[in-house]
């Protein structure tokens, strides 16, 4: 997946703890920021995303390398 495959609100899943994990899209971050309770290193060309669990509702910071479209 390249970098500016996602927008906000695109439902997306990755592996979890527990196998896979779903939900939409938040946020694209671009620069160092606070996020789902941690600091963040993202810039233009290192972007990071920020979703919204389905099943939890927490907030989770990952690279777009980790993410996929459902």
């Amino acid at each position: 997946m390249t970098k500016d495959d996602l927008s906000k609100g695109e439902e997306v899943e990755w592996s979890s703890h527990g196998g896979t994990g779903s939900g939409k899209v938040q946020e694209r971050i671009t620069s160092d920021t606070e996020a789902a309770g941690r600091t963040v290193r993202a810039s233009k060309e290192d972007p990071q995303y920020l979703v919204r669990s389905d099943k939890s509702g927490g907030e989770a910071v990952h690279k777009p390398e980790a993410l996929r479209r459902k």
